[in-house]
């Protein structure tokens, strides 16, 4: 990552800044009052729908001349744009623009993450000690193309008491530029400061940004791995990471056709560019010339590519279209994110081998069993080392809104104090809160070196005590 220059320094540091005076100011104000700027959002978003679409359909077109409908089609041909990314970025997409107001409602409709007693003790006589969740502070949110990210983040955020700045892809630039405008005029309203969230547009911005420790306190990049690695080594800021979607689907040898189908077949083609499609297929040797077949036919006539070890390849030699789709697969197919209509395919001994094939080449995000073995179920959740352990489900269910989390920053892969989908939950930590009431105060010489000594009393964990 490039060097900042002193202005994008000084830049950066005035954002950092202010972004941390408006998380301690807004500390006082009363929880309730971030529904309040929700509602003020949706109200602000749902005015303004034409005019975010018409920046939308900018970023789409990416350059003079080019219509909407053919921009992506157009980039994703010349190499400047994946499909998967096209995907992303479009908000015009059926649902899409409602889905993203609703989310707004969604959040503003759970319960205050913050404020929630945890532990409770009685420490001695007249001394109590509770510990109470808080939001984490600032957060640094970096992300690629979809533009509704910025709606996403900015309501979770608000609702759990963090102030926000935000870096979304440059192809989505006059989108998350409009919408970040947007809801800072709509805070403006509020008593939530309209500096509570912030976003910046280049990457000098993001060198600087990194830079700003004593003011930011956690970075959450959503994109791939390479984003991930490259700002954990470019930060002394705790990071948490939002990297590959490398998910995988195992039919076990007790998988029931039907279940096997729909399972596979979903997970692979519902939404090929989200980071909980499944990339990998794991067939148990048994299935070779019974049940393997019949998937292979279904994901075929979905058009689905299929990169294959030399057991699975040779069983459907006989299917119609293998012959077009189905390749060898070559060791880099099974850490590879496609992000499209491929699948690598491989055979397995059972669960263990499967759990062990995952382990060792998954991003550890989301994984699916097909199995009626109960033991088998219960291997796969306590063997697998992923944040997402299905049994008999389509990988598509990884995410935030559908978990009832109102919607998501990102699933994160990694092993901080949040992991999957982070909702709210995942927004805040806690502090330890201590009141005496005895007549002087209390010290430690009340307790120790000759006194009354600890009771360590549990205690109910009720309301805060402030």
């Amino acid at each position: 990552m490039s060097q900042p220059s002193s202005s994008s320094s000084n830049a950066a540091e005035s954002i950092a800044i202010a972004a941390r005076r408006a998380f301690e100011d807004s500390q006082l104000v009363d929880p309730s009052e971030r529904d309040v700027a929700l509602q003020a959002i949706r109200k602000t978003l749902e005015q303004a729908r034409d005019q975010v679409l018409a920046a939308n359909k900018q970023d789409m077109e990416a350059s003079s001349g080019i219509t909407a409908h053919h921009a992506g089609e157009k980039l994703a041909s010349e190499g400047k744009l994946s499909a998967s990314l096209v995907s992303r970025l479009d908000l015009t997409r059926p649902g899409k623009y409602d889905a993203m107001l609703q989310g707004i409602t969604d959040v503003a409709n759970l319960p205050v993450p913050t404020g929630q007693v945890t532990f409770a003790k009685e420490l001695g006589e007249g001394l109590e000690l509770q510990r109470v969740t808080c939001p984490v502070g600032v957060l640094l949110v970096i992300f690629e193309a979809r533009p509704e990210v910025v709606v996403n983040i900015a309501a979770l955020a608000i609702k759990s008491g963090n102030a926000a700045i935000l870096k979304g892809g440059k192809e989505s630039i006059n989108t998350a530029t409009l919408l970040s405008s947007l809801i800072a005029k709509a805070l403006s309203t509020t008593s939530i400061p309209p500096t509570f969230i912030q976003s910046v547009s280049t990457r000098s911005e993001i060198s600087s940004l990194l830079a700003q420790d004593r003011y930011i306190d956690l970075v959450m990049p959503r994109g791939g791995n390479e984003l991930v690695t490259n700002i954990k080594n470019n930060t002394r800021i705790p990071v948490m990471g939002h990297a590959d979607g490398i998910c995988a689907v195992y039919l076990d040898e007790s998988a029931v056709e039907e279940k096997a189908i729909r399972i596979a077949v979903e997970s692979k083609i519902d939404y090929m560019a989200a980071c909980n499609s499944a990339e990998t297929l794991l067939i148990h040797e048994s299935l070779l010339s019974t049940l393997w077949p019949k998937v292979a036919a279904a994901l075929i006539e979905k058009k689905v590519s299929l990169r294959c070890d030399p057991s699975i390849l040779a069983a459907i030699s006989s299917v119609p279209g293998a012959s077009e789709y189905a390749s060898a697969a070559v060791e880099s197919d099974w850490t590879s994110e496609y992000l499209g209509p491929t699948f690598a395919v491989r055979q397995v001994s059972g669960v263990q081998e499967a759990i062990k094939h995952i382990n060792s080449h998954s991003s550890h995000h989301t994984d699916s069993i097909v199995t009626e073995s109960e033991a088998a179920m219960s291997a796969w959740c306590r063997g697998l080392d992923s944040a997402n352990c299905f049994v008999n489900a389509s990988t598509r269910f990884s995410d935030g809104t559908r978990y009832g989390l109102g919607t998501e920053v990102g699933i994160s892969t990694g092993k901080t104090h949040a992991r999957g989908p982070v909702g709210l939950e995942g927004l805040v930590i806690y502090k330890y809160m201590m009141r005496s009431k005895a007549d002087k105060g209390s010290i430690i010489g009340d307790h120790e070196k000759g006194g009354k000594g600890y009771t360590h009393k549990d205690l109910p964990k009720g309301k805060p005590m402030f």
